[in-house]
Order: C-alpha cells, then structure tokens, then sequence
C-alpha cells in the first residue's frame, strides 16, 4: 500500500501548489489567471504521474502545457516548479547524458513561449535573465535527482558487495570444514589401518577391533561430509553455521588418535570451562584436531602433547619431536585454516619449530567470543 501511495510524490504536493498558489501569484502581478489557466497548472503538476511508466513523455507534456501557459500570458507562478521537480525525476530515471536534451529542450520551450509577451515588457536584456533563472533552477533539480541516483546505486552496489563477501565468506568457512573434517578421518583412517595391516597375523583381536572402528570412522566422516553438503546447498539457512563439536569432544578426538597407535600426552580443563562460548570452543577442537593430522601426515613421529587450559585466555598447545617436512615449511591450507579460525574469535595463532625439536602450535583464545 505503501509503495501505491508513492506514486503520488510530488505530483499531488505539486498539484496542491499550483491550485493554491496561481490565484496568489495572479494577485502580485495584477493579472487575474484564467479559468482554463487552473487546469494548465494542475495538468503540468499530474505530468508528474508519469516519471515511472513514461518519463520522456511526461516531461514533453510539461513543456507543453507550461509553454501554453506562458504563451497566452498568465502570471507567472507555481506552474514553473514542475521544471525542476522533472529535472529532479528524469535524472533519477535516466542517465544524465540522455536526460540533458530532454531538460534543455524543456527550457527552450519554456522560453520561446514566453519571449512574445517578455520581449515587449522587459526586453531581451530581462528575457535572458528569466531564461537563465529557468535554466539554473532546471539544472539544481537535475543536480539534486542525480546525486540522490547516484547515491543510492553507491548503496546498492554497497549491499551487494556485503552480500557476496558474506557468500565468499561463507564457502570458505564451509571448505575449512570440509577440509578439516575429511583430512583428518582419511589421516585416521590411513593410521588404523596400517596398524591393523600390522599386527593383522599376531593379533587378530587388536586387528579385528582397530577394523571395527576403523568403520566407525568412516561412518562419522560420511555423516559429517554429508552435512557439511548440506550446509553448501542452503547456504542461507539460519541453522546451517552450527559451531561444530567443542573442547567437551576432545577427549573422543584423542581416544581415538590413541586407538590408531599415537602416543598422546594430554593435559585438558577438568570440567570442561562453561563460560566458554561455543565459536571458542569449536576453533580450539578443530586446531587440535588439524595439528594432530599434520602430526600424522607429516612429523615422522608416533607421539605429541595437547596442552588446553584456561589462564585468562584458553590456551591450545600441540607439539611433537618430529622431522618431518611440516617442521621445515610450516605452511598450507591447514595452518592457514587454523589461523583463520583463530582471528575468526579474536585469538591468534603461532606456528613453528621447537628450540629442542619438533614442531609446536600455539593457539590463544579469549574467553568469549569478540564481536566480529
């Protein structure tokens, strides 16, 4: 409903104008308007109906009906604010190179229709000053349309550029889990089954059980990917960006790294910190869980330290003694994603090799989650 009304603005406030105003403007002059010199006026002001379906015809019939108005020499009044209040709308309809020739074919009607009656009265001296009156008002509607124009597609173009950062921010987060998710089960799937390729002829109980959750694993991985999918098929759905598992999960996330034969030495927050926000939370569990990847992937070491605990900010530390590649170029999607997820809660991350050896991951997180 609102939006039906705003066909009316300006020309129901300028047709108000031009009823009220012609008869005073009649009286400075010492000229009484004519009857039909009402209707001209009203007829200018209702052109303005049209500066959404038909703009060039709506202004074209201004200049029409002003120009008539001039030309049988009426008092000059409230008619002439339908020039500017066009200037005003074409602008904003149109770009401004094709509005210029319409507004200056406005004012050379307006003019011309007036220099009969101007020239005798005033002369060409006051008739130019009159045009260019005319002009400079025309021009000041058409500075103010186009600036508002100009504005407002700044905004548009503002809010889309939000909006794909938002989506492009979105994938990513939605990639980083992907990543996490998947490379950390297939690193843990690859570990347990090389130890029950191990141990497959002199223990088939161990071999049997490591196959067992071997399968688990691979269970958990497809619920995960599948919604993680999910989430990428309705990016927009207000659930879809839930934190993930939390430092409450840790401990199945070790059992089970212990399980494929990595020797853990861990020390955790007993409970759990409650006033831990669930992003904190979630960023340290997923840090954890991509150090302990690269541990496997990458250190040549079967053993590593997790340190969490709460002293001010949530500290998250996972070292090992390793030599593999991970120590000498400390780099890839995995410690940039983690970083990420740090910076992501207001935290940092540090990574790097040990003065003894090894290779050590840092995370601090604060308490709380800070306002992005």
């Amino acid at each position: 409903m609102t939006r039906r009304w705003l066909i009316v603005v300006p020309a129901l406030p300028l047709l108000v104008v031009c009823l009220g105003g012609t008869h005073a403007a009649g009286e400075n002059q010492a000229t009484e308007p004519a009857g039909w010199a009402y209707a001209l006026a009203a007829g200018a002001a209702l052109t303005l109906l049209l500066r959404r379906r038909a703009p060039r015809a709506g202004i074209a019939a201004a200049a029409l009906l002003t120009g008539a108005y001039l030309l049988l020499d009426q008092p000059y009044g409230p008619i002439l604010f339908a020039g500017p209040a066009w200037a005003w709308c074409l602008t904003a309809a149109m770009p401004l190179r094709r509005a210029v020739p319409w507004l200056a074919g406005y004012v050379a009607v307006l003019v011309g229709s007036a220099a009969p009656q101007a020239v005798p009265e005033v002369g060409w001296g006051g008739l130019l000053v009159w045009a260019t009156a005319v002009a400079g008002a025309t021009a000041a509607g058409a500075a103010t349309g186009f600036a508002l124009a100009a504005r407002q597609r700044s905004e548009t173009a503002a809010r889309a550029e939000v909006a794909r950062r938002a989506v492009s921010e979105e994938r990513l987060a939605m990639a980083q889990d992907v990543h996490d998710g998947v490379g950390h089960t297939l690193a843990v799937i690859a570990m347990h089954a090389g130890v029950a390729a191990h141990v497959i002829d002199r223990d088939p109980a161990r071999a049997k059980e490591l196959l067992g959750t071997l399968a688990a694993t691979c269970r958990e991985a497809l619920n995960g990917l599948r919604a993680d999918l999910d989430r990428m098929r309705q990016p927009t759905d207000g659930a879809a960006r839930s934190p993930g598992p939390g430092l409450a999960d840790l401990p199945v996330l070790l059992d089970r790294m212990r399980d494929g034969g990595l020797r853990l030495d861990v020390e955790l927050p007993e409970p759990p910190p409650a006033q831990l926000s669930p992003a904190v939370g979630a960023a340290a569990y997923r840090i954890v869980q991509e150090s302990l990847t690269n541990v496997l992937r990458h250190a040549g070491t079967a053993e590593a330290s997790v340190r969490v605990r709460l002293d001010g900010n949530l500290l998250v530390e996972v070292a090992d003694r390793g030599t593999g590649p991970a120590v000498a170029a400390p780099a890839g999607t995995g410690i940039a994603g983690m970083r990420r997820r740090a910076e992501a809660v207001g935290g940092s991350l540090t990574v790097g090799p040990r003065s003894g050896g090894g290779f050590l991951v840092r995370a601090e997180l604060p308490a709380r989650t800070v306002p992005s």
